[in-house]
């Protein structure tokens, strides 16, 4: 099934509002087509009404004239009908391909982001989504119009005069094969405009992203170059879609006043030799005429078609992208009773890269344990906070809490249970309060400050002049990178997880603040699982297991004391973070 017949099969989400959009159109078709047939039996009545005397031809044009009155007015309100629904049918379809677009996108996995671009998702999300909105809004109604125009018309036409109603409609094949012709080129054309248009919001974003490092490093004019090569091949596909466009649409109009030059000429001789009678070659004109609007409209028509195929096509690969990371089938809630965490052989490649990531990690974890995992960078200390909560699933071997294999339980229930404290903080921009209750929204406001006590946050927000109902800038730009890192601990610590992951998330914060948040931290977690991925040994010393990576295998392991005591690699670094700045300059 193509992208436009699934897409048009939103619209059956709504029959009423389609059925009265389609049904509306149709009525005022037809009273439209009879427009020309009043009007000439009008003419024919006027004529006599100045060559035979009489009343009853007087009383005749009089009907014809309120008759006419009547349709027109009743063509109106249908088309009233028709515009009404038919945006109606439009806006509520865009609504729900926007909130099918949305689901996906929060359910997609970690990897999918990985490939694809922000900026191309919110092309799509936007410029994509209007352009099949617009499909519904007009096209669908516009394809009504025309067929039941040219259909009935061609009826009516034939019935009156064989040889003038072909050379009347004689401009429709030509038409038909041109549209079709304009709308292979343009939904090539628009393919590639919309991805230069993912490109440009690509450009934008990063640089709107960015705009500090942009102005710290001078690089306004770089950015701007930037920007307008993307807007060039943009503007550059858009001139050669309205070339198509225009050149289509005038070829069409060309043979639509060739069709009525002949009509005119054909009609005007059977006039004069008294074969027809005037009010019968103006209805054919007539009608003629009122085909033009719809005919010049074909070259919209054809163009929301390509624009809706291609939207269809990006919007289809989308949703129909497969979810690599999900629920499985009888996937069950997960239970927490002693909260015990396992590492069992696990091995790991990220998707598209050619070396293991984590190579037979094992390891166990008990409440009230604490776990320090250290290495060089690359080694795979972020890859097992990743592989907890699921953002990727093992490639061999097994997680569990419990006993149960983390693939077995729910997203829902696992993610509630395992919290990673990030370095790189997001931060929305709403009030300090729900950006630590963003995990819990039902959390109470006393859950809320003691979080933010352990994190060390409190007294800071109490400081403010809205304390916790002061709305950070966005991403969290009005506060520093240490308080970012407290406030996500603190939303982190609302949760009160089975196991607390922090991804060096405590890199931008003072050695003074650290020690009396890792303080309220043990305590807080004295019945819970707590993993701490530092490059800072300080933060480590006090753990209860520490596990040295390289290379994405455990090299060494042990107490902070029994690793000194190795003498190997932990030792090596112990020894290089403390020595003094002056040994360090001297050895090198």
């Amino acid at each position: 099934m193509g992208p436009l017949m699934r897409i048009s099969l939103f619209s059956l989400r709504h029959p009423f509002q389609a059925s009265l959009a389609i049904g509306a159109t149709v009525v005022a078709s037809i009273l439209q087509l009879l427009i020309p047939r009043l009007l000439g039996q009008a003419i024919d009545q006027a004529q006599n009404v100045l060559t035979v005397a009489g009343e009853g031809a007087q009383q005749a044009l009089i009907w014809t004239a309120v008759t006419l009155l009547v349709v027109s007015v009743a063509r109106g309100m249908f088309t009233l009908v028709q515009n009404y629904y038919s945006e109606s049918v439009g806006h509520h379809v865009g609504y729900e391909l926007r909130l099918a677009f949305y689901d996906k996108v929060q359910r997609l996995s970690y990897s999918y982001h990985d490939r694809v671009h922000s900026g191309d998702l919110i092309t799509l999300g936007l410029l994509d989504l209007d352009g099949l909105r617009m499909f519904f809004a007009t096209g669908l109604v516009r394809t009504v119009l025309l067929a039941v125009l040219i259909g009935v018309g061609a009826w009516m036409l034939i019935s009156t005069d064989l040889v003038l109603g072909l050379l009347a409609l004689s401009f429709v094949p030509f038409v038909a094969w041109r549209s079709s012709v304009a709308q292979l080129t343009l939904r090539a054309t628009w393919m590639v405009l919309q991805e230069k248009l993912s490109v440009l919001t690509r450009v934008m974003e990063e640089n709107l992203g960015g705009i500090r490092v942009v102005r710290a490093f001078s690089g306004q004019r770089h950015e701007l170059e930037k920007f307008d090569d993307a807007s060039t091949d943009a503007l550059q596909l858009a001139h050669e879609r309205v070339q198509v466009r225009v050149k289509n649409t005038s070829m069409m109009t060309f043979s639509f006043f060739a069709a009525m030059g002949l009509v005119l000429w054909f009609g005007g001789n059977k006039v004069i030799a008294g074969e027809m009678s005037v009010g019968t070659l103006a209805s054919f004109l007539t009608f003629m005429t009122i085909l033009q609007m719809p005919v010049r409209q074909l070259g919209l028509m054809v163009n929301s078609y390509a624009r809706a195929s291609t939207c269809g096509h990006r919007f289809y690969a989308l949703l129909d992208a497969p979810e690599e990371i999900a629920d499985r089938p009888g996937a069950t809630p997960l239970g927490i009773s002693d909260g015990v965490l396992k590492f069992e052989d696990v091995h790991f490649t990220y998707p598209g890269a050619s070396v293991p990531a984590l190579n037979g990690i094992s390891f166990e974890a008990r409440p009230g344990q604490t776990i320090g995992i250290v290495g060089a960078p690359g080694s795979g200390k972020s890859t097992l906070a990743h592989l907890m909560p699921r953002f990727y699933d093992v490639g061999s071997g097994r997680i569990t809490i419990d006993g149960q294999d983390i693939r077995d339980v729910t997203l829902q229930s696992l993610r509630r249970s395992v919290a990673v404290v990030q370095q790189d903080t997001f931060l929305f921009t709403t009030t300090i309060e729900n950006n630590i209750a963003y995990g819990d929204p039902w959390a109470k406001e006393r859950k809320i400050e003691r979080a933010a006590e352990s994190a060390q946050l409190h007294n800071y927000i109490m400081g403010l002049p809205a304390d916790y109902d002061t709305v950070v800038g966005e991403r969290g730009v009005s506060l520093s990178g240490g308080q970012r890192q407290r406030l996500s601990i603190a939303r982190s610590l609302v949760l009160k997880p089975a196991v607390m992951v922090f991804d060096d998330s405590t890199a931008a914060i003072d050695a003074g603040t650290e020690h009396r948040i890792r303080s309220a931290i043990r305590r807080y977690a004295s019945d819970r699982v707590t993993m701490i991925i530092a490059h800072r040994l300080s933060s480590l010393m006090h753990a209860d297991l520490i596990l040295f990576l390289e290379d994405g295998r455990i090299v060494e392991r042990g107490s902070h004391d029994e690793l000194l005591a190795q003498a190997g690699r932990y030792r090596a670094l112990y020894d290089l973070q403390t020595r003094p700045a002056d040994d360090l300059e001297a050895a090198q």
